[in-house]
């Protein structure tokens, strides 16, 4: 593939890097947009998976034909065989009419699954069938239909580990992985950071009508090796937020360091630490976010436990927790012994809690996440989507946990 291709390629779609990584898996998806092979796209979110389909489906044989993406992570699990596959008219309650799924309106064409691995086991049967034979049955219905789509899947989870913890189709994944295709996160592409950062600079002074700001020499050097671990996404949301917020052009190293978190070191839970560690799935992430929130809720806790108040001097500052990449069933004790360390909080060494008696049931990880759910329910006034960004699970994911702690 010639170089001038892949440049062509970054300006039509609006891409800015010339990290080696990402120019490689650009010629991958041109190389392998002309054949009908499915393809799985692996990153972490916020590198810009999205954008890698579109050039797939524009440069291959079907690009006069529709192109559908669907994020499977934001569509319930009780209803995403509908939105897939489509239904027939009284196949369940409120399907007042048939409906045509993504699978049939995408005939000819290309659909994208988002966050394919958040898909329910059942659907993930259904979805293989597709991909062996192009038939599918709509909800309700016994006929079978046929489709011509080719399939270009995209997730941030560790499929692999998925699959030893029975929660994705082996099958389903070789079928899936004809192709693969690995987009970097944006602290492996440095060189493409300060880049970003002046486009999206550029950008906003367009939008907002005001002059771009400019990094000093220092502020530079922070920006390139700071982690971003929301990737590209983040990136750019700092930047608006600066461009808006400094009346200052020119934005040194102390100001930048106030838009940063942790700017010079990385989140201990809810950061990937390697890049070639696996990537969390969204139960586990979700398990180290309430792990995180109870720094914060812990005076809320204390509360719960009267015991805890009588043997316990005034706490004026909860010190940081550093959270090991590991399942825990966290517990508070009710008294104060001699030789048990806190768990799962190297910082807590110096700190020794106490036991005189057995202590008595503490609360369980169950019931931690499901008042986290509840709180986040309550500060969002109920609204699905905005709990669930705050919790930083998929839709499908919180609507699973308040079925199962019957929160409805």
């Amino acid at each position: 593939m010639a170089k001038i291709d892949i440049q062509t390629i970054k300006q039509r779609f609006g891409i800015i890097g010339t990290s080696p990584l990402l120019e490689r898996e650009i010629e991958k998806a041109l190389r392998t947009a002309p054949t009908d092979l499915s393809v799985l796209i692996i990153g972490e979110s916020g590198v810009g998976k999205e954008v890698f389909p579109k050039i797939i489906h524009q440069n291959s044989l079907r690009k006069h034909g529709p192109y559908i993406a669907v994020n499977c992570g934001a569509i319930p699990e009780g209803t995403i065989d509908s939105e897939l596959f489509g239904h027939e008219k009284g196949s369940f309650t409120g399907a007042l009419a048939n409906r045509k799924g993504y699978f049939e309106v995408a005939d000819k064409g290309t659909i994208f699954l988002d966050e394919v691995g958040e898909l329910p086991w059942e659907t993930q049967t259904r979805l293989l069938r597709v991909l062996e034979s192009g038939e599918f049955i709509k909800v309700g219905s016994e006929k079978v239909q046929k489709t011509d789509v080719r399939i270009v899947a995209a997730t941030n989870m560790d499929l692999v580990k998925a699959i030893r913890e029975r929660k994705f189709r082996e099958d389903l994944y070789y079928r899936l992985n004809t192709v693969s295709a690995f987009i970097p996160p944006l602290r492996e592409r440095k060189e493409d950071i300060f880049l970003l950062f002046k486009k999206f600079s550029i950008d906003f002074a367009d939008k907002y009508r005001m002059p771009p700001v400019q990094l000093t020499e220092e502020a530079r050097r922070i920006l390139t090796n700071y982690r971003w671990q929301g990737n590209i996404r983040e990136l750019k949301n700092i930047t608006e937020r600066i461009s808006i917020l400094e009346q200052d052009r020119e934005i040194t190293a102390d100001i930048l360091k106030t838009y940063l978190v942790n700017p010079d070191m990385s989140l201990p839970a809810l950061m990937q630490q390697d890049a070639d560690k696996p990537f969390f799935n969204s139960e586990r992430e979700l398990l180290y976010q309430i792990l995180f929130d109870m720094k914060k809720d812990i005076n809320d806790l204390k509360q719960l436990l009267p015991e805890w108040n009588k043997n316990q001097p005034a706490v004026s500052e909860v010190p940081h927790i550093s959270y090991a990449p590991r399942t825990v069933s966290p517990t508070i004790p009710d008294k104060v012994i001699e030789e048990e360390p806190v768990p799962y909080a190297d910082e807590y060494a110096d700190e020794e809690l106490k036991v005189t008696e057995e202590p008595p049931s503490a609360l369980s990880l169950e019931e931690v996440e499901k008042e986290m759910i509840k709180k986040a329910l309550e500060r969002n006034s109920g609204k699905r989507r905005n709990a669930a960004a705050e919790l930083k699970i998929s839709e499908r994911t919180l609507y699973r946990k308040i079925k199962e702690y019957e929160l409805e």
